[in-house]
């Protein structure tokens, strides 16, 4: 991924058939479709890869159970399906998740759930035993025989309390069944970015860049890092920017043409939780409970911590997104109903995060009643500019079937057909898995005298990718950092083949060590410290780049230099335990 070769190819060569807007998930998917087939592609992010909605999402790979009440059955069987070609063809980040519902009525919500089907009613209303029942009855037929995990089953009171104590007395029984969940869904739109790219010089993609109208046929191209601009020449233009989609139409058509709003997302906040009692009653079930409200909530464990969540809160303006006050409480209120005993303190909240769902533009006054289907939208050009294809709705689930049917209609524009497929196609570290993962664990390490903790470490991080991670750190002197699970060369590999261009790139998407409470302030600064080094930073530029990162963490995820600065000595205390006792 070499910036300045993308850049002084497109200088020489301003024209392409296809322009993807967005490099969301959904943007990166059906940017692997199109340079598979062969075709001229060019990849425009504005910000970092999978760092808006994408990077934002609860973590989850699911069927979408309570999309049932809305009647979208065709989206839930697609979904399905693709939760189980997730399973198979990244395991190395996607994995089963027992899903327990608590259910504390036996007839309530059946006859509201009826009218909110035949779209009588907005209201949320608790789902008894007998909704539940029949939910998750047609959620297992449409899985169908080819499901790759157990059916659904339920429990009474007793038993139910037996296993998971701490859950509201008032419990009656719960069901439970099993989805999936995503370790490391920004790693995952790296890899299809690779995949991509693997096809050949004619597909290339930006990290913080922008395209803009220059005339009707004619836009430019400009990059965010140096501010230089020049022309480029799509002969169709993907909108993929998701809750973007509306602002990014405004820069690609005429004030005087532009379209009618296409978008109308809602906000999902989320917090990140250590406490490892509540983590241990989990017992590796994730739970998906209502609050008092009606709301659906989940709560489950997520890389050690404890992922709780969401808000479905109506947005205008995406790049204004931030979990508030407000929301913090109510989620916390929430993980009070269903687990009454446990209480979080305020330090324990170790991360937050907000992201807006790419829904369709609706009046519906209860989000819940929103479409969550995924279609595909044809503006015309104006005096001979380039149709632009808007994707529109999605969920992070159906990134692969929607980019297909997105690269479909684009190759039709282009009187093209398709050549490869991508249903059965591994991704990144999930290719030629081994089914005895401690053997093949134990042959990367013992040739090059690797402990086998750490190459155990960097499997679970880049699956059978770890082969190019620890090549990579084995030829040159390397040493581990201030959080004792990074090495140096491990994210040196990282900023000089995954397009990391600010710090942030590196510590929130790159890596796991923000979202899990790892960060320390002396890790972000050694990161710091190498990353400057590799791009040629001088002083005022390296500190630039600390503040920007600063205020990222405290504004957008909660949590304050001083909180950074106190992990140093945890982390330092953590070492001296562990050295003790090795």
């Amino acid at each position: 991924m070499n910036r300045n070769e993308t850049l002084n190819g497109l200088r020489l060569s301003p024209k392409v058939d296809v322009c993807v807007l967005g490099g969301g998930i959904n943007g990166l998917s059906v940017f692997r479709e199109l340079a598979l087939q062969g075709v001229n592609v060019l990849l425009v992010e504005k910000d970092d890869f999978c760092s808006g909605a994408s990077a934002a999402l609860s973590r989850m790979v699911h069927g979408g159970l309570r999309y049932l009440e809305n009647g979208e059955f065709s989206l839930v069987r697609e979904s399905l399906v693709e939760r189980d070609r997730l399973l198979r063809n990244a395991p190395h980040y996607v994995a089963p998740l027992p899903t327990m519902v608590p259910i504390f009525e036996i007839f309530s919500g059946l006859a509201n759930g009826i009218v909110r089907f035949l779209g009588l009613t907005r209201r949320p209303s608790r789902r008894g035993a007998v909704a539940i029942k029949a939910g998750l009855g047609i959620y297992d037929f449409l899985a169908g025989k080819r499901a790759l995990m157990p059916r659904h089953q339920f429990r009474g009171r007793r038993a139910t309390l037996a296993k998971w104590p701490a859950l509201n007395q008032a419990i009656r029984s719960s069901a439970t069944y099993h989805d999936a969940w995503v370790s490391h869904p920004e790693r995952i739109g790296i890899e299809l970015l690779r995949d991509g790219l693997s096809a050949g010089p004619n597909a290339a993609a930006l990290n913080y860049a922008m395209i803009e109208q220059a005339g009707a046929a004619e836009f430019l191209l400009r990059d965010r890092l140096s501010g230089e601009s020049f022309p480029m020449q799509p002969r169709l233009v993907i909108n993929a920017t998701g809750g973007w989609i509306d602002i990014a139409n405004g820069a690609l058509f005429p004030a005087d043409a532009r379209p009618a709003p296409l978008m109308g997302g809602t906000k999902g906040s989320h917090l990140i939780i250590d406490n490892p009692a509540l983590r241990d009653m989990l017992d590796g079930h994730m739970i998906y409970y209502e609050n008092a409200d009606g709301r659906i909530c989940i709560l489950f464990p997520y890389l050690g911590k404890v992922l709780v969540g969401s808000t479905d809160i109506r947005v205008d303006d995406p790049d204004a997104v931030r979990c508030e006050a407000d929301e913090r409480d109510y989620i916390l209120q929430s993980l009070a109903f269903v687990l009454p005993s446990v209480r979080i303190r305020p330090e324990e909240v170790v991360f937050q995060f907000a992201g807006v769902r790419p829904l369709p533009a609706s009046n519906d006054s209860f989000t819940g009643r929103i479409p969550r289907d995924h279609f595909c939208t044809v503006l015309e050009g104006r005096d001979g500019g380039p149709p632009v294809l808007c994707m529109i709705g999605g969920k992070w689930t159906t990134f692969r079937s929607f980019g297909e049917l997105a690269a479909d209609m684009a190759l039709e524009r282009l009187g093209r057909s398709r050549r490869v497929g991508t249903a059965d196609r591994a991704l990144g570290g999930g290719r030629a898995f081994p089914s005895d993962r401690s053997g093949w664990i134990r042959e990367l390490a013992v040739p090059i005298g690797l402990s086998l903790d750490r190459a155990t470490t960097l499997f679970e991080r880049y699956g059978t990718d770890a082969e190019h991670v620890v090549r990579f750190t084995a030829a040159g002197p390397d040493h581990l950092l201030p959080h004792d699970g990074y090495s140096a060369r491990e994210l040196l590999h990282l900023i000089r083949t995954e397009a990391v261009e600010h710090l942030d790139d590196l510590l929130l998407r790159r890596t796991t060590l923000a979202i899990t409470g790892e960060l320390s302030l002396d890790m972000a600064e050694a990161a710091l410290d190498l990353l400057a080094a590799e791009k040629g930073w001088a002083a005022p530029r390296k500190a630039e780049e600390r503040s920007r990162f600063l205020t990222l963490m405290r504004e957008r995820h909660g949590v304050a230099e001083a909180t950074l600065s106190a992990r140093n000595e945890r982390r330092s205390e953590l070492c001296e335990t562990t050295a003790r006792f090795e």
